[in-house]
């Protein structure tokens, strides 16, 4: 016993004598977050509200429709789709028990205001009317009960993921559209890939392998669009965001705002990209002490500020995992390790962007 211990405070005297070893695997800051200008905010208090003995588990997606309802993908016993009203009171829940869901990753709100969720579990993609009726599936779900596959670790001898088919997604986890109807599908922890669709759910094509290359991706995480129909690719393996057209051919990349778990763009005649530069879901403090921020930026790639802190009170992160930004001053968040919704109010100041952090 007495040796047991004489052992352990040996490891610990190594580890606090070289804090290299102890911090090995943490990333730097986000270039950005150094001359990025903080942007004013408060987060509303009990902004969702639940029916007695009704709770969010890990908040996984959120999304508004045009007439600022919430819905809410989240991981509790069961994945699980709720419906607020925009003061945040409890509608209904829409596909209770349905097929499709099992290991939610994200929802999503179309200009018909359709509701799409992306399902990781199932590898499904599931289309919901207005009405919470489903109307097209894409995806399909794994007969063999045998649970997830775990992701593949580079240098560990796991066998690779077979070859990407048109029509069967692998751990998918986010989708947008651009102004013709054409469905993006973010492709996601095994194929690393962004696959097009047209509006009844043909392949047309798609883009990326695994790699750290210009156009490779590494477990692309979301995924949005502006109105000229270029398509917004958060690389979080590889921190950076790939800007691609609608054909899917590579217009720029923006590698200094962290790894992005989350991104959105709002509407309206000058659109702005969020993106969410999170702490991990693991509760490393040492991670935690370099990210947890979100950036506001011009589509260009211009940062224009940041907010937000990780930790566990109101107006903090517990790792943001989705985004909705359909009102650029009034956001909603997601998040996994506080389950929970945040309603934001973005007070921006007059200032300069900080061009200098592209």
């Amino acid at each position: 016993m007495k040796q047991a211990l004489k052992l352990s405070f040996v490891l610990l005297a190594v580890l606090l004598a070289n804090p290299v070893l102890a911090q090995q695997n943490v990333p730097p800051r986000a270039t950005a977050f150094a001359t990025a200008p903080d942007i004013p905010y408060e987060s509303v208090p009990n902004f969702l509200k639940l029916p007695p003995n009704l709770y969010l588990g890990e908040g996984i997606g959120v999304a508004r429709n045009s007439k600022g309802d919430v819905f809410v993908f989240h991981r509790s016993g069961d994945t699980r789709l709720f419906q607020f009203d925009p003061s945040g009171k409890f509608v209904r829940e829409i596909g209770q028990g349905l097929y499709g869901f099992e290991m939610a990753h994200g929802v999503r709100v179309d200009s018909q205001d359709n509701i799409w969720t992306v399902d990781e579990g199932t590898n499904m993609v599931v289309k919901f009317n207005p009405e919470g009726r489903v109307v097209m599936t894409m995806g399909r779900r794994p007969e063999a009960v045998e649970g997830l596959e775990g992701t593949p670790i580079p240098g560990t001898g796991n066998v690779p993921p077979p070859p990407a088919e048109p029509y069967r997604f692998n751990r998918p986890t986010d989708i947008t559209w651009d102004p013709a109807g054409n469905i993006y599908v973010s492709d996601g922890y095994f194929n690393s890939r962004v696959a097009k669709y047209d509006k009844n759910g043909r392949f047309i094509k798609a883009v990326g392998t695994r790699g750290t290359a210009p156009g490779q991706l590494n477990t692309p995480h979301s995924i949005t669009s502006d109105a000229a129909g270029n398509i917004y690719v958060a690389d979080r393996g590889n921190r950076r965001i790939q800007v691609f057209d609608g054909n899917l051919i590579l217009r720029a990349i923006y590698d200094n705002v962290g790894a992005p778990w989350a991104v959105c763009i709002s509407p309206g005649p000058h659109q702005y990209l969020f993106s969410s530069n999170s702490n991990p879901d693991n509760n490393n403090s040492l991670l935690s002490a370099v990210s947890g921020e979100i950036y506001k930026m011009e589509l260009d790639g211009t940062v224009v500020g940041k907010f937000g802190k990780p930790g566990k009170q109101l107006g903090e992160f517990g790792t943001v995992h989705a985004i909705d930004c359909r009102n650029p001053d009034e956001l909603v968040v997601s998040e996994i390790t506080t389950w929970r919704v945040q309603k934001l109010l973005l007070k921006p100041q007059a200032q300069r962007p900080a061009s200098s952090t592209r």
